[in-house]
């Protein structure tokens, strides 16, 4: 049977933290004013110091190691559409959108956060909620993303999500993941797809996100234009920090340019060795980023 928080261990030891025995965490849901479900897991006790946001087709458990080693009260967020969140009708997650339904939840859960960091979808939710929503945002962490990301940038995850939406085992499904994560240990993918994905009633295996996003099939005619949030990031006035992948990232140069032009008080940062997600690929690396973030 699976639970979600009985591989906790199987984390630390991965990459080497002291394992002290189970920490305090707990899954926690909240009703959006929309009447939407929203998930999130909440890690240690008291306010939460951070707010951590997933990418797209990811969910909470992403950040699992990167929270044993901040150890630090904090709150990881499903997406709506992902994890346990509720899906929205018509596949409708944009970033604007997100934005609303998150801050919502950070209002609730954690208010008094000294920081939010958000990778990919989650980065321009969280540039979103820090130019809406600037009292929910005293310092942003954005993770290998930025507006001028697009179709062509992101076309190794567009050809991982655009696969088959159900499988026929387990092992169909952690294969494919393995095929496209190469960087990746198996044990740390297998942990992941056990987060991610579910058995169902016949015996295949789906994920637990919303996979009717048009944009992810290359011949629809909806494409992926996040350009209108450079508006976004230049309304905001907390301190920025930009964290690159060293081995493949989604982010070009023009856009770390338009970045700093935008904001010329941005921390950017490359992690070496890491690919678009760092929180998966070099955890403790980011780990010391985000105490840099919350040391600024």
């Amino acid at each position: 049977m699976y639970e979600e928080f009985s591989m906790l261990s199987e984390n630390a030891s991965e990459v080497g933290i002291s394992w002290r025995g189970q920490p305090k965490v707990k899954r926690s849901f909240f009703k959006s004013s929309e009447g939407f479900s929203i998930s999130g897991i909440i890690w240690g006790e008291g306010s939460p110091q951070l707010v951590l946001i997933h990418g797209g087709a990811q969910n909470a458990h992403t950040w699992d190691t990167v929270a044993l080693a901040l150890d630090i009260p904090l709150l990881a967020v499903d997406l709506p559409g992902h994890g346990h969140s509720d899906w929205r009708p018509k596949c409708d997650y944009t970033p604007f959108v997100l934005a609303t339904q998150v801050a919502e939840a950070i209002e609730h859960w954690a208010p008094e956060a000294e920081a939010i960091v958000g990778m990919s979808l989650g980065g321009l939710t969280a540039v979103c909620i820090a130019a809406d929503y600037p009292q929910l945002v005293k310092r942003l962490g954005i993770i290998d993303v930025t507006p001028g990301t697009d179709r062509d940038k992101a076309e190794p995850i567009i050809n991982f999500v655009s696969g088959p939406e159900v499988f026929e085992s387990f092992e169909e499904i952690l294969n494919r993941t393995i095929e496209h994560n190469p960087t990746r240990s198996e044990s740390s993918l297998r942990r992941g797809v056990l987060h991610n994905a579910h058995e169902l009633e016949d015996g295949n295996w789906a994920w637990r996100y919303d996979v009717g996003r048009a944009w992810k099939n290359e011949n629809s005619e909806e494409s992926i234009d996040f350009s209108e949030l450079w508006n976004k990031v230049a309304e905001i006035n907390s301190p920025i920090h930009l964290w690159l992948g060293g081995a493949w990232s989604v982010v070009g140069d023009e856009d770390i340019e338009k970045m700093k032009n935008l904001q010329k008080e941005l921390v950017v940062r490359k992690v070496e060795g890491a690919g678009h997600s760092i929180q998966g690929d070099k955890p403790l690396e980011l780990t010391e980023l985000i105490e840099e973030l919350l040391r600024s």
